[in-house]
């Protein structure tokens, strides 16, 4: 499958890589943004496809219903319904400390729409999991996934959001209107 996937991620669809998922820690939040098309979730695979390294997400409810379901399962992701407050980011860090290896992909808008702001709960996933935090971006105006290397968090929210900002500046979405 990694053959198959780098040949349509960069031969078809032309995509290029800066840098890579890291082999080392076993244990990371990876932030994916921006999160602007249903495009996003292809190519996002096709990557993680492409690198050999398993990554696992996250995604609403609705998506792992009949018929689609198990694929979504398959490929490494987990329902999480939205519409209820359920200690989601306690369950996700006790996921990671249950595990020998664990990478999680979480999109920070939490939608493909346009946001002011991002959601935190990735943020203190890595933080209570006391794992870094990878940051992808989905350059589609370059047509190249860029990678951090892994970022421990600070003390400081506010630094580690400037940061994280910084990184994700000048990146073009599929639908630049919602980035």
């Amino acid at each position: 499958m990694k053959t198959i996937s780098r040949f349509i991620l960069f031969t078809i669809l032309g995509w290029k890589l800066e840098g890579d998922f890291p082999k080392s820690p076993l244990k990371y939040v990876v932030v994916v943004a921006p999160h602007t098309s249903w495009v996003d979730f292809p190519i996002a695979i096709l990557t993680r496809m492409a690198s050999g390294t398993m990554i696992q997400f996250i995604g609403k409810k609705s998506l792992f219903k009949w018929p689609f379901g198990f694929f979504f399962r398959m490929l490494g992701g987990t329902p999480v319904d939205r519409s209820k407050s359920n200690n989601f980011v306690d369950g996700v860090v006790a996921t990671f400390n249950s595990k020998k290896e664990f990478r999680l992909a979480l999109s920070p808008e939490g939608t493909r729409k346009k946001v002011a702001t991002w959601k935190t709960g990735f943020y203190y996933i890595a933080k209570g999991a006391n794992v870094p935090i990878v940051m992808a971006a989905l350059d589609f105006g370059n047509k190249k996934i860029k990678f951090s290397k892994p970022y421990d968090t600070t003390n400081s929210e506010k630094a580690d959001f400037k940061v994280f900002y910084a990184f994700f500046k000048n990146i073009k979405g599929k639908k630049t209107k919602n980035c």
